[in-house]
C-alpha cells in the first residue's frame, strides 16, 4: 500500500506541473489584444474614410479601399474577440484543476512540506 500511496502522489504532482507548465503562458491575453488593437485601428481608418467621403465632391477610390481595411479589422478583432472567450473557458478550467490538485498535495499547507 506505501507504493501506490506514494505512486498516486507522484501522479498528482507530475499532473500539477503539467497544468502549471500550460498555464505559464496565456493565450486568451494575446487573442484579447489582438481585438483590441484591431478595434482601434478600425475606428482610426474609418474615420479617415468618413472624412474622405464627407470632403470629397467625387467618391475616392481610396475611401473604398480604406473603408474595407476598416471592415476586414473590425471582423479580425471580433473574430480574435470569440477566439480569446474560447480560450479563456479552457484556462479557467486548467486553473480550476490545479488549484483541486494544490489542494489535494496540501500545498498550501506550510507544515505539510517540511521534512519529518
Amino acid at each position: 500500500m506505501p507504493g501506490s500511496v506514494s505512486a498516486d502522489i507522484q501522479d498528482k504532482r507530475a499532473r500539477f506541473n503539467q497544468l502549471q507548465d500550460s498555464l505559464a503562458t496565456r493565450q486568451s491575453t494575446t487573442h484579447f489584444t489582438h481585438a483590441g488593437v484591431s478595434v482601434i485601428a478600425f475606428m482610426l481608418i474609418a474615420g479617415a474614410a468618413g472624412k474622405l467621403f464627407y470632403d470629397s465632391l467625387r467618391t475616392p477610390v481610396l475611401a473604398w479601399g480604406a473603408t474595407l481595411v476598416a471592415l476586414g479589422l473590425l471582423v479580425y478583432g471580433f473574430r480574435s474577440y470569440r477566439q480569446g472567450r474560447k480560450v479563456l473557458v479552457d484556462e479557467l478550467q486548467r486553473y480550476e484543476a490545479l488549484l483541486a490538485l494544490r489542494r489535494e498535495l496540501h500545498l498550501d499547507n506550510p507544515a505539510a512540506l517540511l521534512p519529518r
